[in-house]
């Protein structure tokens, strides 16, 4: 006879202490996708998604890499469950990346003429002052701002 799989999760040492928040983030994530896209252009529809997910995979980062605050067995666990987006955190860890709002923002395939996002100009380089990123709604992650 096969296994009986049951879906009982062993949580890490520390879990307690960052689940209310973290239980919090995905509140605000569900809130945001149930929200009406009445009045709005259909690219700013996914802005608070979005953001939602780049505060928790931000929330995981400090924690872990600033910090110090949980252990790395904690860390590769929020990564497993899907609480933190291991790409993005793996792109903030490289100079030059440390405050990029979404992966979207510097793939050259998604823009015209096969460059990053304009979010990804520094400030004083741009023409227009005031921005907002297409894909995600960001006002400038480029680091030298």
């Amino acid at each position: 006879m096969p296994k009986v799989r049951t879906n009982r999760i062993k949580y890490p040492n520390g879990w307690e202490l960052i689940e209310p928040t973290l239980r919090d983030l995905e509140t605000k994530m569900r809130e945001a996708e149930q929200e009406t896209h009445e009045g709005k252009r259909k690219c700013e529809t996914l802005w608070p998604i979005f953001r939602a997910a780049h505060q928790k995979s931000r929330y995981v980062f400090d924690l872990y890499y600033r910090r110090k605050e949980i252990s790395k067995e904690l860390y590769e666990f929020c990564l497993d469950q899907g609480y933190a987006d291991r790409n993005l955190i793996a792109k903030w860890r490289k100079p030059g990346y440390e405050r990029l709002c979404c992966l979207r923002c510097m793939q050259p395939r998604d823009h015209n003429f096969a460059t990053t996002c304009v979010c990804r100009v520094p400030k004083h380089l741009r023409e227009e002052k005031v921005i907002e990123c297409v894909h995600c709604g960001c006002r400038g992650c480029a680091s030298g701002d």
